[in-house]
């Protein structure tokens, strides 16, 4: 009789392990998500951008790059990208902003690699030689990239940008935004940037301090 005991016992024993072990599993996985959870709810200290609730990965677009070459949703894969709406006619926002990118840019690699993207919304005058001389004065490090309207309209949409062409003639104007947006290794649009103005009366803008302690902290967070 002893031998059956036995065995029953040692059989118990190891249904028992077997479900405390079960049990400290399940409790190491909800452990992973409440720290998951904790992490999403946890709220950065920001100066002039907005991350979003959830990250949306953008919706598949192919554009031209100032090299003549495709730019698509790959080429923002294993990278971060910055991304800014204009065109090369643009008389102030532009050129300001894309100074501003430029003096940035050194301390915007600090946590991670960034790429800066110009995405112009003129491309009947945005001649790839064009994009090439803008990006050659400022930056030969960043990217501009350009494609039909049907391609560009969905896009900007998606980045959560506006533009429109204002006048006639050869002499247009093209109204958009001055946000920027920010992209993730993996595709996905995690953070705006607007203006912000520092007081009442004073034109809204993105300072460079503003700009890169945001960025970084974005990075940070995510990493």
């Amino acid at each position: 009789m002893t031998k059956p005991i036995t065995l029953v016992v040692t059989i118990l024993m190891g249904l028992v392990i077997l479900g405390l072990g079960g049990f400290t599993a399940i409790q190491l996985k909800q452990a992973k998500q409440d720290t998951i959870i904790s992490k999403q709810d946890h709220t950065l200290s920001l100066s002039t951008s907005f991350i979003f609730p959830k990250a949306k990965p953008l919706a598949p677009f192919s554009l031209t790059d100032q090299h003549g070459n495709q730019f698509t949703n790959a080429q923002l894969a294993n990278k971060w990208s910055l991304f800014f709406i204009g065109y090369t006619s643009c008389p102030d926002v532009c050129p300001t902003t894309m100074g501003k990118l430029t003096s940035a840019y050194p301390e915007l690699q600090n946590h991670s690699e960034v790429q800066v993207i110009f995405l112009s919304v003129d491309p009947q005058r945005d001649t790839q030689d064009k994009l090439l001389s803008y990006m050659n004065f400022f930056n030969p490090q960043f990217t501009a990239v350009t494609g039909d309207h049907a391609q560009l309209f969905p896009l900007t949409r998606d980045l959560g940008f506006v533009y429109a062409m204002i006048g006639d003639g050869e002499d247009y104007q093209v109204d958009h935004s001055a946000a920027m947006a920010l992209i993730s290794p993996s595709g996905q649009k995690v953070a705006i940037i607007k203006p912000k103005s520092s007081s009442p009366g004073k034109l809204p803008q993105i300072t460079n301090n503003n700009l890169i302690a945001d960025v970084n902290k974005i990075i940070s967070y995510y990493q």
